[in-house]
């Protein structure tokens, strides 16, 4: 059976709790974290909001040594390494942009994580084109904490919907936060 990837996701927030939401995709409904702050139209950085829009899908990362093997997608999807980070510093040059750790003087989100959050993680084209300083960096679709606890903007699901969810995403797929 071939299983044509997906052209739009739609994730929307709970009506009882604005950090709590569902991943719409095709036929299925998937329980995901938003942001501590709930989704919001204007961001900055550090403020906690998942940003409403609508975002491409670029490219992901997983860690080779919590995997067997590279998960299936259609998507570019490469091994994390351990010097892996992203800068969310808005006075450098690189923000928003993933950089090698360690980086002195620079503000920058570790990839390798022991919490298991960024095992299996996705770029969401938030902020990149062009890129403005301190309108909010590292927004991702990436493994949730337990009891789907509120991101830093992200958006966050269980490993194995993540996974699962994965085989149906490709590089024309859309991540629409409603």
């Amino acid at each position: 059976m071939i299983r044509l990837t997906l052209s739009r996701i739609r994730v929307r927030r709970l009506v009882s709790d604005p950090t709590r939401g569902q991943i719409l995709a095709a036929n299925a409904v998937i329980p995901c974290a938003l942001g501590r702050s709930g989704i919001g139209q204007v961001k900055r950085e550090g403020d906690g909001l998942s940003p409403r829009g609508v975002f491409r899908l670029r490219a992901g990362a997983y860690r080779p040594d919590h995997f067997g093997a590279r998960p299936r997608t259609a998507l570019a999807l490469r091994r994390t390494r351990q010097n892996d980070g992203w800068c969310d510093d808005p006075r450098d040059r690189r923000y928003n942009r993933p950089i090698a750790l360690p980086a002195p003087g620079v503000s920058a989100e570790r990839m390798w994580r022991e919490d298991g959050l960024y095992d299996l993680v996705v770029d969401l084209d938030y902020n990149r084109q062009p890129i403005r300083p301190g309108r909010g960096s590292a927004i991702f679709l990436h493994v949730a904490r337990a009891g789907y606890l509120p991101t830093e903007g992200c958006v966050a699901v269980k490993r194995t919907d993540l996974v699962r969810l994965l085989r149906r995403l490709g590089p024309r797929t859309h991540l629409q936060i409603l």
